[in-house]
């Protein structure tokens, strides 16, 4: 049943892509949901996979809460099996996603108890190499070799800007959370590094909003602009994305509504991607990892459901014309009682909200990936096959049909058989010389020895 109704996806897929191909070659980038709620505990999260995927996902954002996963403390840190980490659900998301052609994205936050001296999961571990450990046992259980799956994209705590999920963000009229951060992140970067090399870790997971001054009465906050232009002042931070969350501030507020920088939603991100360029010495690409928008009458104060589906069309939109945005995740995908925010595309019956519709016609023609590549040589593409490697090991050698256009102008086409990597990747040798300035869209449908097929899709960018 589940293969059917990803066969069926495909071929969809692939009519789709035809028209994409036609069109502009407009810069790619994965779309995806968080939810986990709906994808890891719900009685039905395989049905609510299967619905993503046919919504144009093909990426699942997902939480692996160390205090969770980890509530007493391991004999044996660096293994998965140990029997103080509670595995089982995270497996079967990652197994389950990737059978239905879906990468995972994981957001490694929260301390559990033992290891932060028996407090809330918003404080920093006593040693850091605790942290290490658990990252690097989740990268290497997900290396993509020990048939628990691949897992290629990594973030590190959640929202750190605020106290809710650090703390302290201060001391006295002082920022500490960002130093605190940068301690986190490294040893969680190191970790994960260690367990898979190949890996892509994501920096921030930034909240929209804060306050940049202590006040009395209320959680501790400070804007993601001031907390990413002093993480920037830490020595020997590496990554490659800034993780970022630009909700509107208020449930009724409009995509592009006005608000003061340093607080960033997506009216001001463009001069938060200014100043990261400033403040790191480089281009920074933005990860999107949460957006949504909560509708009545779960939420009394949101819009209303169409008024959903024309805010996630246009901010999808404002996404795309992006070329430093790398990802759009929304949050979430179906509302339920177990999750207090109402900004699902189905309502807690299943059904379809206006947004399904008008997200997927977006995702659709969008997801995919871009990159740069050297112009006046022939070019090898990096395409991810998640469904694939799910039926397939590292090394099966997998046929296929590519064809490159530039804009609506065909330029070339080929049939080369190369091995799946671990990392769910076919490298593709494409056999046209591409001109410098230009955009080229490429179109794969690949197969393996036992008849399943994918189809993707990727921009290269001639540089």
């Amino acid at each position: 049943m589940l293969r059917a109704a990803r066969l069926t996806l495909l071929a969809l897929t692939a009519l789709l892509a035809v028209g994409a191909a036609t069109a502009s070659a407009a810069p790619r980038m994965p779309i995806g949901f968080f939810d986990d709620p709906t994808f890891r505990w719900s009685a039905d999260r395989a049905q609510n996979l299967q619905r993503a995927a046919a919504d144009g996902a093909s990426i699942i954002h997902t939480t692996a809460s160390w205090a969770s996963l980890a509530p007493t403390k391991p004999a044996d840190a660096t293994s998965g099996d140990d029997p103080a980490y509670h595995l089982a659900d995270l497996d079967e998301l990652v197994a389950q996603a990737t059978a239905n052609g879906m990468r995972v994205m994981i957001d490694i936050s929260g301390s559990p108890k033992w290891a932060n001296g028996n407090t809330t999961p918003n404080h920093m571990p006593k040693k850091l190499s605790d942290l290490t450990a658990f990252a690097r046992m989740l990268a290497s259980r997900y290396d993509g070799l020990g048939g628990k799956g691949y897992v290629g994209l990594w973030s590190v705590w959640n929202e750190p800007n605020l106290q809710q999920f650090l703390t302290p963000q201060y001391v006295g009229k002082k920022i500490v959370s960002a130093a605190n951060y940068a301690k986190l992140y490294q040893a969680a970067y190191a970790g994960i590094k260690a367990g898979s090399a190949g890996a892509q870790v994501a920096i921030g997971e930034t909240s929209a909003q804060g306050r940049d001054k202590p006040s009395k009465g209320s959680s501790q906050t400070v804007s993601p602009g001031t907390f990413a232009k002093l993480l920037s002042q830490q020595k020997g931070i590496k990554f490659d994305a800034w993780a970022h969350h630009p909700y509107p501030t208020a449930p009724s507020a409009k995509p592009l509504e006005k608000v003061r920088y340093p607080n960033v939603t997506l009216s001001t991100l463009p001069k938060f991607e200014s100043d990261l360029h400033k403040w790191f010495h480089r281009t920074v690409p933005i990860w999107i990892t949460e957006y949504g928008h909560e509708t009545k009458p779960g939420e009394p104060h949101g819009v209303s459901t169409a008024t959903q589906a024309a805010y996630a069309k246009q901010a999808l939109g404002i996404a795309k014309k992006d070329p430093n945005i790398q990802m759009f995740i929304w949050f979430t995908f179906r509302d339920s009682s177990t999750n207090p925010w109402q900004s699902g595309l189905e309502s807690t019956s299943g059904a379809a909200k206006p947004a399904y519709a008008a997200f997927g016609a977006i995702a659709r023609l969008t997801d995919g990936v871009t990159t740069n590549i050297r112009a006046g040589r022939a070019p090898t593409a990096t395409v991810f096959f998640p469904f694939l490697s799910y039926f397939n090991g590292a090394g099966t050698v997998c046929g296929m049909t590519y064809t490159v256009r530039d804009g609506n102008q065909f330029v070339a086409n080929g049939q080369p058989a190369v091995p799946l990597k671990a990392n769910e990747s076919l490298q593709i040798p494409l056999s046209f010389t591409p001109k410098k300035g230009h955009t080229y869209t490429v179109t794969v449908v690949a197969n393996d020895p036992h008849g399943h097929t994918e189809t993707r899709i990727a921009s290269l960018k001639a540089i």
